[in-house]
């Protein structure tokens, strides 16, 4: 891998300030980031990361075993990155096997939510911690593997339905940068999918946006109804 791939790569994900030449979502990463760093350390022991894709948030995690698990395709095979793969219903774990778990961003392509957190919550131990990112507001992305789109109150009804008790959820980026972001995110699909072309877009023209967005949104007032991602750290009922 050259240097500015390695370089994009880890803009993408933990964008440093100026990343936003490279990123067109430098303010729905960072905060994700952000809000995933700050929550980190609750989650201990063996850890299971569900649809890890290359374990972009690893460095957050200090925990005795780090196991990625991803849905058994060719794309996450030729990332070579999970340890583990499923067949989209069944986790190949038993009960219990593990203290805490990382979701990020998986849960709207999931079509079978109900099945898919049941195993999430058979594989954790009593106690154990589940760590869970989804998007709100955001283009459908991964088609045709998009599903959903979860309300706070709907996310939250679905977890409890579903044996866990929620201890701390977070709204990120609810504030007048989303709006910015979703520009960008429009831009982004509308040229044409040339790495150059979406290259030079990126740091001549939304660059700026992005900016501009941070500026208003740390000036103007929070919106809790108006926001990018959702952010949850729940914990399994004990039998």
């Amino acid at each position: 891998m050259n240097g500015f791939v390695r370089f994009a790569r880890e803009q993408s994900f933990h964008p440093r300030w100026y990343g936003a030449f490279v990123n067109p979502f430098f303010i729905a990463r960072r905060g994700l980031a952000g809000a995933i760093g700050e929550l980190a350390p609750k989650l201990r022991g063996r850890l299971l990361d569900v649809g890890c894709g290359r374990k972009p948030y690893l460095r957050f995690f200090d925990v005795d075993e780090y196991v990625g698990l991803d849905v058994d395709s060719e794309r996450s095979r030729s990332q070579a990155a999970a340890d583990y793969f499923y067949d989209g219903h069944k986790f190949p774990f038993d009960d219990e096997t593990f203290d805490s778990i990382l979701c990020n961003q998986v849960l709207e392509h999931v079509f079978n939510p109900a099945e898919f957190l049941a195993e999430m919550n058979r594989v954790l131990r009593p106690r154990g911690n589940l760590l869970l990112t989804i998007p709100f507001f955001w283009d459908e992305h991964e088609q045709p593997f998009d599903y959903a789109r979860y309300s706070s109150f709907g996310l939250r009804a679905l977890l409890e339905c579903h044996g866990f008790a929620i201890e701390t959820h977070e709204k990120v980026n609810a504030n007048m940068s989303a709006v910015f972001q979703l520009a960008n995110a429009y831009i982004y699909k509308v040229l044409p999918e040339s790495t150059i072309v979406r290259g030079i877009a990126c740091a001549l023209l939304m660059a700026p946006i992005t900016y501009i967005g941070l500026f208003w949104g740390a000036i103007l007032p929070k919106n809790q109804d108006f926001y990018l991602d959702q952010i949850i750290l729940a914990t399994k009922r004990g039998a």
